[in-house]
């Protein structure tokens, strides 16, 4: 993992997920071509992920931070944890996160460890099903993270207090 202040001084978490390598086929060999899955957020519950293509490694990942920068997600984050269960879905891949006690840590494989570290989730249980592709599952932790709600976002949107 890099902490590394970026210009806009937005993020300061940023991991590279996966560097995918193609190969064009052209009449003087291989053309080979990278696309980068990074995600980036500051910590303290924003985060982003971004999807660049490039002919080298370097402008692809700088195209994804960008992506990342400008997508970024607000996520509610009480005492380290998230507020409640959620699932979310995309494509072949189901993710389900779970709020955890404090000193359990992030319980994840590499590719929603990297966004709930990302957002600033210290403690939280995860378990993902079908897809392990690093790409769908990033957008499916995104997917279950849109859904989550505090306890005040439900009583104003409600009208009626919950306690």
């Amino acid at each position: 993992m890099a902490n590394i202040d970026l210009p806009q001084g937005e993020a300061s978490v940023e991991r590279v997920l996966k560097i995918k390598r193609c190969a064009a086929v052209v009449k003087g060999g291989r053309r080979f071509s990278f696309a980068a899955l990074v995600v980036v957020g500051d910590g303290k519950g924003s985060c982003g992920f971004g999807y660049g293509k490039a002919n080298e490694v370097p402008p692809s990942v700088t195209k994804a931070q960008k992506q990342a920068n400008r997508d970024n997600l607000s996520v509610p984050v009480v005492n380290g944890t998230i507020p409640h269960q959620v699932i979310g879905r995309y494509g072949a891949a189901k993710v389900i996160l779970l709020p955890a006690s404090p000193g359990t840590g992030i319980i994840a494989g590499p590719a929603v460890r990297a966004v709930c570290e990302a957002a600033g989730i210290k403690d939280i249980l995860t378990k993902s099903f079908r897809s392990n592709n690093p790409s769908v599952l990033v957008k499916a932790t995104f997917n279950a993270l849109k859904k989550l709600r505090t306890r005040e976002d439900v009583e104003r949107l409600r009208g009626v207090s919950l306690s």
